[in-house]
Parts: structure tokens; C-alpha cells; sequence
């Protein structure tokens, strides 16, 4: 819509408008980092030229120009590219409509002054519309930074974990990418929700048993939202995180703070992952990362964090089912001779034992009962099953067969 006043007086400011721009850009270059050299002076002035002109043109026209929106988006992605601030981009942006303000109203004649007053609308819109552009242009290239930034990441970590730590200068490199210091101590998850192995779930395409297809997708959910909640809050633990996405599973690196692995198994509490021994190193990673999978493939749907150094005889059992399953046949089966009472009376009488102290004193305690009644069971397991618990490797054989059973 044209306003003969205003048109008549962007008319004038286009006649000479350099002293416009030499005030606006008086003001902007005191802006940090303007001040600081960030964008050249000259640069800066031949933005604001081209930019001015096209608006103030608009309003002696009636209507913007359509090159007016291309110029404010790639100004706003150039800023954004140099590491211009939000802040600082908004605060010389806002200084934009006072310059262009104050140019026409300099230009005015005293008969003009209060119609040009009435037609303010059109200038602030018109700032608004170049401004529009500027924030358009600099939240997409901020955004592409963004990917490009992961991207980068993401291949550096794919690159450390495919030469297994081997070479210094990809492990030096991966380290200034992913903002780790390579010398430091790190930890391994692996979160297996993505389709990987969890202990529970049926053979591939299957939900895991007893839960519909429906309800399996959201504890998925659930699971990726309790996944980003725990790496969002290592920061506040002293640990340094880096997730990576897989198609068989989730990848969380973490460099350790002053509270070592701990931080992070309580960051990742609602989490059912494998979790690593500590690394001394960034070229240890690929190793633990091996590890972190092993122990995840005992993590429980709807459990916790399996630490491996705590859980050794969980992750053998679960990391080969099959011969998980022949073991624990092969060990415990014969006890399907005998009665239910008898049966779980030697059972209970295993567990108790392996779970303690491996004093025959300490089992018979736990149970209530003599200790030649503990022998005695002792003496029928090995009649029924070849293997002693009072003998250590036969008693690790039992515990692991357990483990599987269990």
C-alpha cells in the first residue's frame, strides 16, 4: 500500500542515505564481536547499503522488493557461518528501524511530519519483514551447522571404532572432534533397544514375550527418552558424553569425571544397557564398546545397568543362549528325577552356597540347618549331577549352569 508521504520521503532518503548508513554503522561496530573484527567494517557497510536500499525503495514503491527477503536470509546464514551471536546479530538488527527512522524523519519537511508519523506501521513492518529474513536465514544455517557438526562426529566415531584404536592421528583427531581428551579414562554403553539383542525378547521380528507389538514400540519410547534424560544429566555428574546411533543399538561414550563409572550408571538408572570397565585412553574405546555389548545382551527389558565387572556369569550366560540353554540342561537337568520338595530343597541349598562365602558353616547358617544336613545335600548333587560344590571348578561350572537356568 503507498503512502504519498512516506513514498515521498524514502525518495529523498534514497537521493543520499550514506550518513543514515555511516551513523547506523557508528553504533553497530561498538557491538562486541563487530568490535572485535569479527565481520570486516567494509563488509558490514555493504549489507546495511543494499539492505537500506531495497527497504526504503519498498516504501517509496508501496511494496517490498522480492529480492529483499533472499538478501535477509543469506545475510542472517553469512553471520551465523562467521560465529556471529544471537544476541549481538538482534542487537544490531534492532538498531535498523531507529537508523531508518531517524533518516526520514531527517528528510521530512515540517508539513510532512505528523502523516509521516501516522504511516509509522509501514516502516516498522517493512524492518520487520528484512529482520524476518535475517533470523530465517540464521536459524537454518545454525541448524545445518548442527547436522554437518554431528555428521563429523558421528564418522570420526565410526572411524576410531573400525581401525579398533590403531592409529594415533585418527584416535588425536577423534578426540578434537568429539571434544575428549584422549588421554583421559572412558566407559562404553550400549543400549540395545534399537533392535539389538535383549535378554527376554523373541527371535528377530517377534515382540518380546508376552508383550504386544503396540506396547513394545513404547517401551522403546520410554527407553529412548530415559536414554536422552540420562546423557542430558552427565554433564551435571562431571562426565563428558558422546552418543552414537547404530542399527543395532545405542552407543554412549562417556569421559569420566572425579566419580569414575558411577556417575554414569546413576545417570542411566532407568536405562537397561551393558556398561564397560573403565579404558585409560580413547584408543581403548573400541575395546570397551566390545565389552559394553557383552554386557548388554543380560540387560533385562525394564531393567538397569549391567556393569560387567559385576555381573560376569550373567554375560557368559546370556552372551551364546544356546549353549547357555545345553549347559544348564546338561548340569541341572537330572535333578527333573526327583520330587518338587527335594528338588528345590537342592537348589535353595546351591544358591545359598554360591551366594555366600563358600563356607559350608556359613550355608548351613543361611539355612537353618546342620551342617551335615548341608553335606548330605552336597553329597546327592554330585550323585545326581557328577559335579562337587566343596570342588571350585566344579562349583563355577554349577554357578554359571545357574545362571542360565535361572
Amino acid at each position: 500500500m503507498t503512502n504519498d508521504v512516506v513514498a515521498r520521503v524514502a525518495m529523498r532518503c534514497l537521493e543520499g542515505y550514506e550518513a543514515l548508513i555511516d551513523g547506523w554503522l557508528a553504533e553497530v561496530m561498538r557491538i562486541e564481536p563487530y568490535a572485535g573484527g569479527l565481520v570486516p567494517e567494509a563488509e558490514v557497510r555493504e549489507g546495511a547499503r543494499l539492505g537500506f536500499g531495497m527497504i526504503l525503495r519498498g516504501l517509496a514503491d508501496g511494496r517490498m522488493p522480492d529480492e529483499l527477503a533472499p538478501h535477509s536470509e543469506r545475510m542472517g546464514e553469512r553471520r551465523a557461518g562467521q560465529g556471529m551471536p544471537l544476541d549481538s546479530l538482534l542487537a544490531a538488527a534492532r538498531l535498523d528501524a531507529k537508523a531508518l527512522w531517524h533518516g526520514l524523519v531527517a528528510q521530512a519537511r515540517p508539513e510532512d511530519l505528523t502523516d509521516l508519523l501516522n504511516a509509522a506501521n509501514l516502516v516498522w513492518e517493512a524492518v520487520e519483514q528484512h529482520n524476518t529474513g535475517l533470523m530465517t536465514g540464521y536459524q537454518r544455517a545454525v541448524l545445518e551447522m548442527g547436522r554437518q557438526r554431528e555428521d563429523q562426529r558421528r564418522g570420526w566415531f565410526a572411524r576410531l571404532l573400525d581401525n579398533d584404536g590403531r592409529n594415533p592421528d585418527v584416535v588425536r583427531d577423534a578426540a578434537r572432534v568429539l571434544g575428549f581428551d584422549s588421554a583421559a579414562s572412558f566407559v562404553a554403553v550400549v543400549v540395545p533397544w534399537n533392535g539389538g539383542p535383549v535378554a527376554g525378547a523373541t527371535a528377530a521380528g517377534a515382540s518380546v514375550a508376552g508383550v504386544s507389538g503396540e506396547e513394545e514400540t513404547e517401551d522403546v519410547r520410554d527407553i529412548g527418552a530415559a536414554l536422552r534424560a540420562g546423557v542430558r544429566s552427565m554433564a551435571a555428574r562431571g562426565v563428558r558424553p558422546h552418543r552414537h546411533e547404530s542399527p543395532a543399538g545405542d552407543v554412549v561414550v562417556a569421559q569420566l569425571g572425579p566419580r569414575g563409572a558411577d556417575a554414569v550408571a546413576e545417570a542411566l538408572a532407568a536405562v537397561p544397557c551393558g556398561i564397560s570397565p573403565p579404558v585409560a585412553g580413547l584408543a581403548r574405546v573400541p575395546h570397551a564398546v566390545r565389552l559394553a555389548t557383552a554386557a548388554a545382551r543380560a540387560a533385562a527389558s525394564g531393567g538397569g545397568p549391567v556393569r560387567l565387572e559385576e555381573r560376569w556369569l550373567d554375560v557368559f550366560a546370556a552372551h551364546n543362549p544356546e549353549l547357555a540353554a545345553e549347559l544348564a540342561e546338561h548340569v541341572l537337568g537330572p535333578l527333573d528325577t526327583l520330587g518338587a520338595g527335594e528338588r528345590e530343597r537342592l537348589l535353595e541349598t546351591v544358591r545359598a552356597h554360591l551366594s555366600g562365602d563358600g563356607a559350608i558353616s556359613s550355608t548351613a547358617a543361611a539355612l537353618y540347618c546342620h551342617r551335615n544336613t548341608i553335606q548330605h545335600r552336597f553329597g546327592r548333587l554330585k550323585e545326581l549331577t557328577g559335579h562337587d560344590l566343596r570342588v571350585p571348578a566344579d562349583a563355577a561350572v554349577v554357578a554359571l549352569a545357574l545362571r542360565a537356568f535361572s
